[in-house]
């Protein structure tokens, strides 16, 4: 039986990886990545000589089906993002939900999938938060154009903490539609978390996005936003 591990890579610190994930990385046969370069940058970091292997959202037909054939034969295969788990906003999940269906069509299931846990932006950005409960509203990206506006008109409606990603490009413009929430919130972002420059800005959208309009040089990076009721910080 062949092996697809999911394995958890660091989101900015090369040191936030676990010994399983590493000794995974180094007995499997190969491993698919969304950019060689950034993973190669790890496996040199933690002298890992495994074969890389391309595998990002424009994945062919062809890629899948030599894939699955490696999994028949019995090959143990590492997938990794270029930060983080993979499955959660990434197109490794393409992978999972064909592996998934190809088991399916079998009295057993031929091919192992399992999971090598590790860092993850949400998790790290609600334990610095300060927020109480333990309820909280995953979203992913905020869409880039369509349905970006019923986006944000939705997170009022909300009862618990809301937390999503955005890219540098759209900081800003995000901020400015936070501004028009029904109701009162607090605003909670988080920025490059675990490198040299990460921070935490909490207050209102209007106060943070005066914050960044005040530090240019901080609208850089990787943000993982939480929008929460006003009840919910401690």
């Amino acid at each position: 039986m062949g092996t697809l591990s999911i394995v958890a890579t660091p989101i900015g610190n090369m040191e936030d990886i676990t010994l399983r994930a590493l000794r995974t990385l180094k007995e499997a046969d190969y491993i698919l990545c969304e950019d060689t370069r950034v993973t190669g940058k790890l496996l040199k970091r933690h002298e890992i000589s495994t074969p890389l292997k391309r595998y990002d959202a424009h994945a062919s037909e062809r890629t899948h089906e030599q894939v699955l054939t490696d999994l028949e034969v019995g090959k143990h295969i590492a997938l990794v993002s270029d930060a983080g788990t993979p499955g959660v906003s990434d197109p490794g999940v393409l992978l999972v939900q064909k592996i998934r269906e190809y088991n399916y069509g079998h009295a057993v299931s031929i091919i192992k999938v399992e999971t090598i846990p590790g860092a993850s932006a949400v998790t790290a950005a609600f334990s610095i938060a300060g927020l109480s409960g333990n309820q909280f509203t995953f979203l992913g990206f905020v869409p880039q154009k369509k349905g970006r506006e019923t986006f944000f008109k939705t997170l009022a409606s909300y009862d618990q903490p809301i937390i999503f990603f955005e890219s540098t490009h759209r900081i800003m413009k995000t901020l400015e539609s936070l501004q028009n929430l029904a109701g009162s919130h607090k605003v909670s972002i988080a920025r490059e978390l675990t490198k040299m420059h990460e921070e935490l800005v909490q207050g209102s959208a209007a106060e943070i996005l005066e914050y960044f309009k005040a530090h240019k040089d901080h609208q850089k990076g990787e943000f993982v936003i939480i929008v929460s009721p006003s009840g919910s910080t401690v």
